[in-house]
């Protein structure tokens, strides 16, 4: 008699209406099924002995595992990454009429992007499950990426303790790549487990229920977590004390209970991830397709520092950037802002005489300075204090970079010895000038000058601050000595260029109000400022501050004269430029001689040429909002599901696959702008589930209604789908969206007056998927 083959089957106890239809479809699957004996374990959510080992056994001998993520048990989800990892097929079910965690799902992007089957009823389960189940596992590519080998997921709130986390590992001159839910809504199973297997350390940190957005980044972290240990990568879990931890990962787990205690956990990490890089790198994995060996980077620039120069498409902004024109960089999330920092950054450093000064801070860090100060001060008052404040900071930030870059070498150069001395002298007088990284210098000043208007002024408001006050409550070094020795060093350089992004990002919970603007203006004019004075000294400084669009229109809006900035504005406008971009990146991923080779000759050996009739890059950028990262994603999330299933190119049911996953991202991530701009309208996007393609103004505002949005909102509120492709303008069958008329919104406000009250909108094709929204001619 033939043994049967082994599947493990995990889901959770929490509902036990639906365990029990779990564990009777099993029992009835088994008496029916020749080949395939399922196990469960019925005791997942159950506290006592400890239980990772029999289900480790469990998996290790499964031909492959049956997970249920109704409900997203945290077990359950360790579960199926540590399987993924060991080369077992995960086969996600889900019980289509209990709603459970279905938004949840949604929220965290993993296993929709792996995919999962909908089962109704117990009848319909044990069918699945004595009909075949292929147990092909996904092909992972562990080779490894040595010049970021640390992977870290980063979670949508953080404060000391996660700045601390990747400070430290800064420190220790790792190079990381992350998850970040500020620059991606959710994470993709396949992406999660390339960063995994490509990683020589993962570093996650699991959050107390209380904190904002702790249940997505706990799956996610879990997730990860599984997927490290069952590939043996080095693993740090944080938590903080009184955290209850999984069962599956408490022995696993370091807690603290203080920033500070985590000091010794990361280095006790970077010391395994050092032995883990002395390994010799496995043999290279023959992939069944060339597509699913094709990597065409990160949508998240900072994901492909090292890999980014390969294939970026040298834009006029960015020329215009190295070449010190421009002093803003705007853009919207995705357009290409940390990308244009990062060449810049790298080209610049190509010249061993460039300083180049990177700020990329968190912005809650400032968070302090704007609740326990600002708030206090009268507006003249406050660009006083906080333009001192980022004067000090940034040329702080100069002599440190000047010292680190110099500290082997100077007492080689008789030409900076004594320079070097002076400026170390002047700079070494506090702890401020050496905690840590930027962050943490950025979070110890920020506390010291609310700590010292605190001790002076408590919470009585101030409407205007001397000279020597300002000077008491921010500055511990002599500033003009410090300047001074500051140009004299620069005598020895070439150019100094400040590049400063990020400021904005933290502000997202908040919305964007004057107080944030305020920061924003006063950063700009601490850069002039430092530029102006350096260049009495003949010294060449340029200072370039990166910041998302939606915040450089509120500096405008309150402040005319910033019209006058010389700036880089990233805005994508021709689907050529788009396609060239995407090009350039296949050209790379294929490792092909093809680096003249049309778009039209490289897809059909990765992708079918058309789908629904239209080309198919075509309607990918259609559906992009004109945004190289979300054009990346939907080829990256169509890819995904064609490799999963071993498809030799991307086919039609992967497109509908990976479009869908896509639509759900976007809907997430535009709802966060929009909350930038408008609080008060979080959630307003889903409004639109179930509507018609094509609206009017009433039927639109009606929705407005429907959602709680005050009246007089109602202008701006059109004025922001409108300016963010959400929708567009139907003009006697034609439509226009914002990027079609080089984001002028006057040209469609002008047409929608036009129309004595009979516009008609268009919902942008991109959220019909995650909307539910009934495909039909428009």
């Amino acid at each position: 008699m033939t043994n049967k083959q082994k599947s493990f089957v995990a889901y959770t106890g929490r509902d036990e209406h639906l365990a029990k239809l779990i564990s009777d479809s099993v029992s009835k699957a088994n008496s029916k099924s020749t080949n395939i004996r399922y196990e469960t374990w019925e005791f997942n959510d159950i506290p006592g002995n400890p239980l990772i080992s029999p289900i480790i056994e469990g998996i290790g001998d499964s031909s492959f595992i049956v997970a249920d993520i109704t409900y997203l048990n945290p077990n359950v989800v360790y579960e199926i990454g540590f399987a993924i990892a060991r080369r077992k097929r995960a086969f996600l079910i889900r019980h289509q009429p209990t709603e459970g965690d279905k938004s949840l799902v949604k929220e965290v992007g993993i296993f929709d992007t792996l995919g999962y089957l909908a089962y109704r009823d117990e009848s319909d389960l044990v069918d699945r499950l004595t009909s075949f189940i292929d147990p092909t596992c996904l092909q992972i590519d562990e080779a490894l990426d040595r010049k970021a080998p640390v992977y870290i997921v980063v979670p949508q709130s953080t404060g000391d303790a996660e700045t601390v986390m990747v400070s430290k590992i800064k420190k220790a001159r790792f190079r990381y790549r992350s998850f970040n839910p500020v620059e991606d809504s959710r994470l993709s199973g396949v992406d999660a487990i390339r960063q995994v297997a490509s990683s020589s350390g993962v570093l996650v940190c699991l959050q107390n229920d209380s904190t904002e957005g702790s249940r997505a980044n706990n799956v996610r972290a879990l997730f990860v977590a599984g997927l490290s240990h069952g590939l043996g990568k080095p693993t740090l879990i944080l938590s903080p004390i009184g955290y209850q931890a999984p069962l599956d990962i408490m022995d696993e787990t370091k807690f603290y209970r203080y920033p500070e205690d985590i000091n010794e956990h990361i280095a006790n990490l970077t010391l395994d991830i050092t032995e883990y890089q002395q390994q010799v790198d496995p043999t290279p994995i023959k992939f069944s397709t060339k597509l699913q060996s094709l990597r065409i980077g990160d949508p998240t620039a900072e994901n492909e520092m090292t890999t980014l120069s390969n294939y970026y498409l040298q834009i006029d902004q960015y020329r215009r950037a190295l070449q010190g024109d421009v002093n803003l960089v705007v853009g919207r999330k995705g357009s290409g802002k940390t990308a244009l920092f990062i060449q810049v950054r790298d080209r610049i450093r190509n010249n061993k005489t460039n300083i180049v000064v990177d700020l990329k801070p968190e912005g809650y860090q400032l968070l302090k300075i704007k609740e326990d100060i600002l708030n206090y001060l009268s507006e003249g008052t406050r660009q006083h204090l906080i333009t001192a404040f980022w004067e000090y900071l940034l040329l702080l930030e100069v002599a440190h970079k000047l010292l680190e870059k110099d500290k082997h070498t100077y007492k080689h150069n008789h030409l900076i010895t004594q320079l070097y001395i002076e400026l170390e002298d002047t700079y070494r007088i506090t702890d401020l000038s050496t905690e840590g990284d930027f962050s943490e210098r950025l979070l110890a000043l920020s506390q010291r000058l609310v700590g010292q208007y605190q001790a002076r002024f408590g919470g009585v408001k101030v409407e205007k601050l001397t000279s020597e006050q300002v000077t008491e409550l921010i500055y511990v070094h002599d500033l003009r000595l410090l300047r001074e020795r500051i140009s004299s060093y620069l005598e020895q350089k070439q150019a100094v260029w400040i590049l400063f992004d990020n400021l904005d990002k933290g502000w997202s919970t908040h919305g964007v109000d004057d107080v944030d603007v305020t920061v924003l203006r006063c950063l700009i004019n601490a850069g002039r400022i430092i530029e102006r004075d350096m260049r009495k000294g003949q010294r060449t400084v340029h200072c370039i501050v990166f910041v998302r669009n939606d915040v450089y229109e509120h500096l405008m809006a309150n402040s005319a004269d910033y019209g006058k900035e010389m700036r880089a504005v990233l805005d994508w406008t021709e689907p050529d430029l788009l396609r060239e971009m995407l090009r350039l990146r296949l050209v790379a991923g294929l490792e092909e001689d093809a680096s003249d080779a049309d778009l039209s000759e490289i897809i059909p050996k990765v992708a079918i040429s058309h789908y629904r009739g239209n080309e198919i890059v075509d309607y990918m950028i259609e559906r992009s909002l004109m945004r190289p990262r979300n054009l990346l994603k939907i080829f990256s999330h169509c890819r995904g599901f064609a490799s999963n299933f071993n498809h030799s190119r991307i086919e039609e049911g992967d497109v509908e696959k990976g479009f869908s996953a896509y639509s759900q991202d976007l809907l997430l991530e535009l709802d966060k702008e929009l909350t930038d701009v408008f609080p008060t309208a979080k959630d307003f996007l889903y409004h639109f589930l179930d509507a018609s393609p094509v609206l009017n103004k009433d039927e639109i505002f009606k929705l407005f209604q429907e959602a709680g949005i005050d009246g007089a909102e109602y202008p701006n509120l059109l004025n922001f789908l409108l300016y963010y492709g959400v929708i567009g303008l139907n003009s006697d069958g034609e439509i226009t969206y914002i990027f079609d008329i080089n984001y002028d919104l006057r040209k469609l406000n002008i047409r929608i007056e036009r129309s004595n009250g009979n516009a008609i909108f268009c919902i942008n094709p991109a959220f019909w998927p995650s909307l539910n929204i009934r495909e039909k001619q428009v």
